[in-house]
């Protein structure tokens, strides 16, 4: 796997989502590394991955996950997850929570099928399979931005999303679809802090609410006029709390 390990300190892992890459954390790398060993990795089958097949199950890319933590000789982190990468670090949270510090779920939910979404998952699946993924990358990236396409980081995003083969889009869909924590999440024993942009277009309110609610110990911030990619659209404040989270006693 792709990994960028860099700076001092607790270890922090940095989990991406769908269609991205380690890159995608560029600015929280360079601001949260002063105070954490920073630990971000690019998932089978995107950013520099593209070469392998994404994986089709939530809990098998947990297992990838430990096991390449465990190759480099990291036993306890704080654990940050966004959207896809927000449902596997639940899984990771459930699988192994000795070794979970502290958590945080952005812009995602316990609710697999993604309800409320701007298309469902099924439709995406279909037009992909009929058409291919170069306007579907599109629209779903732009998705993720309150300015769409118009937003300085669109392209860049773009640019990992569209060395994802047809496979590994499809089998991340199906990895999302196939997968839930609801029944689950009071089994999380990681102090939590719940992120969500208030136009979050992929993750309705419905989903940052059940994780609040249903984690036991848990904490929430709503970045206002932020979308899916908050931390893109205001890495200031992103990792403003994030730092204050992970440093509060």
């Amino acid at each position: 796997m792709g990994c960028i390990r860099v700076g001092k300190g607790p270890v922090l892992v940095l989990v991406h989502g769908f269609l991205s890459g380690l890159s995608y954390w560029d600015k929280q790398i360079e601001s949260l590394s002063t105070r954490f060993e920073v630990i971000a990795m690019d998932l089978p089958g995107y950013g520099g991955e593209t070469q392998q097949t994404g994986l089709d199950t939530v809990a098998g890319f947990a297992r990838t996950i430990l096991e390449q933590l465990d190759k480099l000789g990291v036993k306890n982190f704080h654990l940050v997850g966004h959207s896809m990468g927000g449902m596997i670090a639940q899984e990771i949270a459930l699988q192994a929570p000795e070794r979970v510090n502290r958590l945080v779920l952005y812009g995602t939910g316990p609710m697999g099928e993604l309800p409320g979404r701007f298309e469902p998952l099924k439709v995406s699946m279909e037009k992909v399979e009929k058409d291919g993924t170069e306007e579907a990358k599109h629209y779903t990236v732009a998705s993720w931005f309150k300015q769409g396409d118009k937003d300085a980081n669109f392209e860049p995003g773009m640019e990992l999303a569209k060395d994802v083969s047809l496979q590994t889009y499809i089998n991340g869909l199906n990895a999302m679809a196939g997968w839930s924590a609801v029944g689950r999440l009071d089994q999380i024993q990681s102090h939590t802090l719940v992120i969500w942009g208030d136009i979050d277009r992929s993750y309705i309110w419905q989903q940052p609410y059940a994780l609040w609610q249903e984690i036991q110990n848990s904490s929430l911030a709503v970045m206002p006029l932020c979308s899916h990619n908050a931390h893109l659209e205001n890495p200031q404040l992103f990792n403003q709390l994030l730092y204050d989270f992970l440093t509060h006693e």
